[in-house]
Formats: structure tokens, sequence, C-alpha cells
């Protein structure tokens, strides 16, 4: 039986996500280069760009203006089933964006480096 929201687990998760979260405001390129699966699998869909494998998600990051970048969440709902997979999903709000709602999923998988993102959808939609 798959087991859901094993409480050591979720807490990595949800560790895995906030040192994500503080890279994203500070925009740390490093950090949250290193926490994306190093694969041509991952895929990250962004408000504006279709980005398949770590390498076009690393040249996007890396090439990013750090301007408006900073953001708060809320309703961020995090599910972990067994010991190796994990859901997040988060609203977040910009200054940046003002009038919309920013929505985030990730996929976590556990690997030998530690929790990565395997896929990823950022979104904006009107208030």
């Amino acid at each position: 039986m798959l087991e859901i929201n094993l409480p050591e687990v979720l807490a990595e998760v949800n560790a895995a996500f906030m040192r994500y979260e503080v890279a994203l405001n500070a925009n740390d390129v490093a950090v949250l280069d290193e926490l994306f699966w190093k694969s041509p699998l991952t895929i990250r869909y962004g408000v504006a760009e279709n980005l398949y494998g770590h390498d076009e998600i690393a040249a996007f990051r890396s090439g990013r203006s750090p301007v408006g970048l900073t953001r708060t969440i809320t309703r961020t709902v995090i599910t972990t089933y067994g010991r190796d997979l994990a859901t997040a999903n988060t609203l977040f709000h910009r200054e940046s964006a003002a009038g919309r709602v920013g929505r985030q999923s990730q996929t976590w998988m556990r690997t030998a480096d530690g929790w990565r993102v395997v896929s990823a959808h950022v979104s904006l939609i009107p208030a």
C-alpha cells in the first residue's frame, strides 16, 4: 500500500521546497539549478517559455533579470507518495504582477543527490 505523507518524508520535501523558495526570491541561480534534476527529461513550463531539459532551464535562469522576482506564497500543498515522489503546489503573489495571481506546480523526486524538481509549471491568471 502506498503511504501518503509519511511525516519524515513530508518534512524533507518541505525543507527542499522552502530552500527553492528562498533561492528564487534571492535569485540564487546556483541553488535553483541544483534543485532541478540534471536530466534532459526535466521540464519547466513557465509563464512565457517552454523549457525541455536541465540545460534549457539553467540557460533561462542565468539569462533572466532578477528584477521583480520577489514573491509571497499562499495555499501551499505538498503531498508525498511513498518515500521517493512528491508534488508541491502553491499560489504566489508579486508586486510586479499586480492584479494577477501566480500558480506553481512541481513534481519532486528523491535522487542520489537529494530531492530534485523533475517537472514544473508556472502560470498567471487574473486575481
